[in-house]
This record gives C-alpha cells, sequence and structure tokens, in this order.
C-alpha cells in the first residue's frame, strides 16, 4: 500500500512505470491511483466516468481489476475496451465521451514491465499539474473516509466494438477515394495491441498483407520485434519484395518503417516526408514541425531549405503535443516514431502514420526509397547507459565536465546526455559528420557516466 507519511515520485514523463508486481506497479499501486484518479477528476470534471484499455502484457489483467476497484470504489464508473492502441484509447476517450481513459501499458519496454497513464477527456494525455494533484492525493489522508455506498459505487462494463470504431476511424484519415490496391505491405505488430488493428485496416483498404509477430501471448510483446527490433520487418520485406514496412511497437502509439529495400525510414524521415507533402498541399500550419532535441539535424536543415521551420521540445511526445498546440503546428514527433496529426488524433498514433506515408507513395506514384532517400540524416550515435535508478545528472559533476571536453573536441555537431524518463538509463546522443569520432566521444562520455552512477 502506498506510505502517507513517505511520499514518493510516481509520475514520469509518460505515466506511471516500472516492473509489474514491484512498487510502483503493483496492484495495491494501482488500486490507489485509481481512487486518487476518480476524485481529482471528479472534483474537477463533475463527471464519473473513465476508460480503461490496456496492451497485451499478462500483468495488464491485474492492474486492469486493481485500478476498476479503485476507480469504482469511489463512485465513479467504468468503461472496458480490453486490448487497444494508445492512440486507439485516445480516440475511444473522446468518441464515448467519457471523463478520462487510462491506458496500462509500458510501450515498448519488456513484457515484465508495465505502466499507467491517463488521457483527459479531450483525449491529450493529462497535464502534470493534474498528475501532481493525483500523486499528492494518494499522499494525503483526504480519501480515508470517503466511501460511497449502495447506489453510489460505481460499476464496470464492456464495450465490445472500442476496436472496430477505431478501424473505421483510422480508414477515415485515407483520402477518399484511394486504395492499396497492388501494394504487398509488411506489417510488424510487435505481439502488441495493434494485432487485431493495424492488419485489417491495411486488408480492407486492399492491400496484400504479410502481418508477423501478430499472436501474442502475454509474455512476447516487444521480443525482438516490433519498432524497437525491426529487423524481422526488414528481412520479410525483403523476403516476400514488399513495397514497404511497418512496424509498431507494443502500445502502437509510433511506427518504423521500411522501404523496399529494407532500409530503415525512422520518425525524423516520416516526418520530413508529411511536412514537405503538407506544405504541397497547403495544409502544414505556420509551415512549422514540432520535433524534439532528439531529432537530427540534417532533418532539421533540410527542412529549413524547404521553407519549414523546426521547433524543439525536451523528449517526450506530451512536450511536442504541447508546444503544437501552443504553436497552433498540425504536424510534429519524435525521431523513434512517434509522429502526431493533430488534425487526426491527439496523440501518437501508429496505424494513422502508416496511412499517411502511404497515401503520400500513392498520390506521388513514387517509391518509398525514391521519397526518402531525398533526407540527409547526420550519423549519429546513441549509448543507453543502465543505472541502478531513476537519478539526476545534475548530482554529477564528474558527468558536466566529461561533457563540457567532449564538446570542445567535437569538431561538428552536438551532445546531448540526458536521464530516460520511461527506464533507468541514462541517453548519451552524439551528433557529428565523423562516425569514428563522434563514436569514440559517445563512448567516452558513457563510460565516465558509468562509473559515476554505478
Amino acid at each position: 500500500m502506498v506510505d502517507k507519511k513517505k511520499r514518493t515520485k510516481l509520475f514520469g514523463t509518460d505515466g506511471i512505470r516500472g516492473k509489474a508486481n514491484h512498487y510502483p506497479m503493483t496492484g495495491e499501486i494501482a488500486f490507489e491511483v485509481g481512487r486518487a484518479a476518480a476524485y481529482v477528476l471528479r472534483k474537477t470534471n463533475g463527471r464519473n466516468k473513465i476508460l480503461i484499455g490496456k496492451d497485451t502484457r499478462l500483468s495488464g489483467y491485474m492492474l486492469e481489476s486493481a485500478l476498476t476497484s479503485g476507480i469504482c470504489s469511489m463512485g465513479t464508473s467504468v468503461v472496458l475496451v480490453g486490448p487497444m492502441p494508445t492512440p486507439g484509447i485516445a480516440f475511444a476517450t473522446r468518441s464515448l465521451r467519457v471523463d478520462a481513459g487510462v491506458v496500462i501499458s509500458a510501450s515498448h519496454n519488456p513484457y515484465d514491465d508495465n505502466g499507467i497513464k491517463f488521457f483527459s477527456a479531450d483525449g491529450y494525455k493529462l497535464p502534470d499539474s493534474t498528475e501532481s494533484e493525483i500523486e499528492k492525493t494518494m499522499f494525503t489522508e483526504t480519501l480515508e473516509n470517503i466511501r460511497p455506498e449502495g447506489a453510489g459505487i460505481g460499476k464496470a462494463y464492456r464495450v465490445d466494438d472500442a476496436s472496430g470504431r477505431y478501424i473505421e476511424y483510422v480508414k477515415s484519415t485515407f483520402p477518399k477515394g484511394r486504395t492499396l490496391e497492388g501494394m504487398k505491405i509488411v506489417i510488424d505488430c510487435s505481439n502488441g495491441s495493434a494485432y487485431k488493428i493495424t492488419p485489417v485496416v491495411l486488408t480492407e483498404l486492399g492491400a496484400d498483407v504479410i502481418a508477423i509477430n501478430s499472436k501474442p501471448d502475454g509474455i512476447n510483446i516487444n521480443a525482438n520485434c516490433g519498432a524497437t527490433h525491426p529487423e524481422a520487418m526488414q528481412k520479410a520485406v525483403l523476403e516476400y519484395k514488399a513495397d514497404i514496412g511497418i512496424a509498431h511497437d507494443g502500445d502502437a502509439d509510433r511506427t518504423i518503417i521500411c522501404d523496399e529495400r529494407g532500409e530503415i525510414v525512422d520518425g525524423d524521415k516520416i516526418m520530413a516526408m508529411c511536412a514537405l507533402d503538407m506544405k504541397k498541399d497547403g495544409k502544414l500550419k505556420g509551415d512549422t514541425v514540432v520535433a524534439t532535441v532528439m531529432s537530427n539535424l540534417g532533418f532539421e536543415l533540410f527542412l529549413k531549405r524547404a521553407g519549414i521551420k523546426v521547433i524543439r521540445t525536451k523528449v517526450g511526445d506530451r512536450y511536442v503535443v504541447e508546444e503544437m498546440i501552443k504553436r497552433g503546428c498540425n504536424l510534429g514527433g519524435e525521431q523513434s516514431g512517434h509522429i502526431i496529426f493533430l488534425d487526426h488524433n491527439t496523440t501518437g498514433d501508429g496505424p494513422v502514420t502508416a496511412l499517411q506515408v502511404l497515401s503520400i507513395m500513392c498520390r506521388r506514384g513514387k517509391s518509398l526509397s525514391n521519397l526518402a532517400s531525398s533526407i540527409p540524416i547526420y550519423p549519429q550515435v546513441l549509448i543507453n547507459v543502465p543505472i541502478r535508478r531513476h537519478k539526476s545528472i545534475d548530482d554529477y559533476p564528474n558527468i558536466h565536465t566529461a561533457v563540457k571536453k567532449a564538446e570542445k573536441k567535437l569538431t561538428s555537431g552536438r551532445i546531448l546526455v540526458r536521464p530516460s524518463g520511461t527506464e533507468p538509463k541514462v541517453r548519451v546522443m552524439v551528433e557529428g559528420d565523423n562516425m569514428d569520432e563522434i563514436t569514440t566521444i559517445a563512448e567516452e562520455i558513457a563510460e565516465v557516466i558509468k562509473s559515476n552512477m554505478k
């Protein structure tokens, strides 16, 4: 249970995340999160219905039951939609007009991790201030004497057609009158929440679909497959002589693709292709794209030459969305494949992203390799350094000294060192025009981090 006397930080950049059945991802904590969220959101909105969806992890059953119990105990009802992509849950939260949505998922992490993240009634991730209020409520005595009774207790019920609604919505983002007939597509579902979604969407639009990693068993989600391990997709594209390969992560809020030659096209190139296409059609608001500090410098310079401005945020698709709303932009995303089309959805949407790329290929009559090859990408080295637990690098002056020395040594390019918001790791990114130089620099910084943050 929650130790009321010792408040800890639960929410990170993408909700609460950790090893399933260990603090903070236990049934007990999920129950308390449900109670606190129901109280905070009811107090704010004066309504009483929360939707819960999940990916295909085994621990999802445990956490779903605990969250449901906690929410219902506060007099708020629960709508259960089962395994659904994160963007599908954002969509369902809006379309079913509930007061909030909950996603039980650890995204691209291994199956034995899990997480809890919230959407507001309008389908956007909760702001930091609301998450902080939920967290604060859990560590106070606020809820001790709030116990609805009788008819005041919430109920839970299942909506069986939520996936079908989302499938139709995704298809509606593809141009009317066009089909995917004649296209052969490999889709790697990562044994995750899109295993029944994207293959159906592509098939119903007329494509010849080869679905791989589409048989989840609760423990094979993200296991050497999907957006973070695209090798299987690349191999299948070459084997089946497909026109394109598409890979989602476990909760399908990201998409990485490969061309007909098996070459990876990451989130930066996807954003660049879509930005150019939208600008040509007069649909790119403000001629601006919002990306994160991780996006490649070559991507930024390429768009600049095309008259498109790039605004950078800190890492996390929620921060990209916040900046997009602030500036009135409709395209943004991350190198990792979280692409946000605010004209279509309120969060990164893997299936929608795939259709936008396929739409460009169909309308322009060009192969993916032709579209992507003109976008230059600077060499970039990324090293993930494991640490025991989430820590701030600000407490380690030796690391800052090492970075400063490296910046002076780097001929041209940039260095970014940051703690992961979702895993106990520090990410070291070095970018420049000399692969040997940036590899050496990245490894030197990583060694300093290892020796200081054991």
